[in-house]
């Protein structure tokens, strides 16, 4: 979890940087960095679904849980694809 926090905060980082280097090189390394965390933390939170499912009791709170769980997993599939189209996007430009 905290090692993610990180990644993705080092990601934020680096696109900022690269925003100003415009430096192919570096999108090249965000992009792929990016895909192997959305990939970890896809994971990650899948197993954070299943541990959270496996506390609740009631049918509202695994209502709740299946929501969260539901929009977590979106964004990680949208982040990983993102990566995805940048990463093989950037290919094609060079």
């Amino acid at each position: 979890g905290s090692l993610a926090m990180m990644g993705l905060i080092g990601i934020i980082i680096a696109g900022v940087v690269n925003y100003f280097l415009a430096s192919s090189v570096l999108n090249l390394i965000i992009s792929v960095v990016g895909v192997v965390l959305f990939t970890g933390l896809t994971a990650y939170d899948t197993q954070k679904i299943k541990q959270m499912a496996a506390m609740t009791n009631d049918g509202e709170s695994e209502g709740k849980v299946a929501v969260m769980g539901a929009l977590s997993l979106y964004l990680d599939f949208i982040n990983l694809f993102l990566m995805l189209l940048r990463l093989f996007g950037s290919s094609r430009e060079d």
